[in-house]
């Protein structure tokens, strides 16, 4: 029974990220999800507390999900870093375009809604902001390590730049149905890296 339970959830949390990521967590009814996975109204608190607990699950599991997907490009060593930022770039346009454009990044998204989600979600999404980049800013450090970037580089300010301009571009891509706002940022990006 324990396992069913488990199954259930972790259904309900991959129906709910589908949801979420396309229409946003207002748009998002349960009972969407509810009928999707097949599961009684009655039944979702028994396996969420409130709706406010169910979208901090599908967050922190998007936000697992991404910083492997991040690690999968970020820390692959058969690459220069800059080279492992823009392979990240192609993976993520690969699902953009799977996905015909209708979804984006969760996290995105959500900041996008910030002020009619609950308060507690707000330092949550700031959180995996900063996770995502820290790991840009190790690339980028590791960049400056091997010559392709300047010493003079300030890593840190360049990953809050990249992620600040990449959920624009993102945005911007959902909105066209197009990927050039994706390879526009990206060679923006790689130009504007001191060198």
């Amino acid at each position: 029974m324990a396992r069913e339970n488990q199954d259930t959830r972790a259904e309900l949390i991959r129906s709910g990220l589908e949801l979420l990521t396309e229409q946003g967590f207002f748009a998002s009814g349960i009972d969407k999800i509810l009928k999707k996975v097949g599961v009684p109204k009655g039944s979702f608190y028994h396996y969420f507390a409130s709706k406010e607990a169910f979208g901090r699950a599908v967050i922190e599991n998007y936000a697992s999900y991404f910083a492997n997907k991040l690690d999968s490009h970020l820390l692959n060593t058969n690459f220069d870093p800059i080279q492992r930022i823009c392979h990240f770039v192609e993976d993520a346009k690969s699902g953009m375009r799977k996905h015909q454009f209708k979804r984006g990044c969760l996290v995105g998204n959500l900041g996008q809604e910030v002020d009619v989600l609950p308060e507690s979600y707000r330092q949550l999404l700031l959180d995996i902001f900063i996770d995502w980049q820290g790991r840009i800013e190790a690339c980028l450090l590791e960049a400056q390590q091997q010559n392709l970037i300047a010493k003079k580089a300030n890593c840190q300010r360049l990953a809050e730049f990249f992620w600040v301009g990449w959920e624009g571009a993102v945005s911007r891509a959902r909105l066209s149905q197009d990927a050039r706002p994706l390879d526009n940022f990206l060679l923006q990006f790689i130009d504007g890296l001191p060198r």
